[in-house]
């Protein structure tokens, strides 16, 4: 399974209300340690299809980022139906961003 890009508010809200587990990256094209996540995430969607693997740019849709308090990038946040469980910040190997988000 592909990573999902969430280009509106609006595609964020469905696809995380849309229940079971969501990973979501929040992330930006300028940022490095993000860029160096994106082959992770594609590893994370392909080992874990039972989990939608999202992502959205803060630049472009900055309202997800404002209403999670995201401060730092990139950010991971996993919601199980509809509501945040975990998160994890910073560049990561597919190992420990699974332990961190608990999957």
């Amino acid at each position: 399974m592909a990573v999902k890009k969430l280009e509106t508010a609006a595609a964020f809200q469905q696809t995380v209300a849309a229940g079971g587990k969501v990973v979501v990256d929040f992330w930006a094209e300028w940022c490095g340690p993000c860029r160096m996540m994106k082959p992770v995430l594609a590893q994370l969607a392909e080992a874990y299809p039972q989990v939608t693997v999202a992502s959205v740019n803060v630049d472009e849709v900055p309202q997800p980022a404002m209403q999670f308090q995201i401060n730092s990038i990139p950010a991971f946040i996993l919601f199980e139906n509809g509501k945040p469980v975990k998160q994890a910040i910073g560049a990561m190997p597919l190992e420990s961003l699974v332990r961190n988000l608990g999957l």
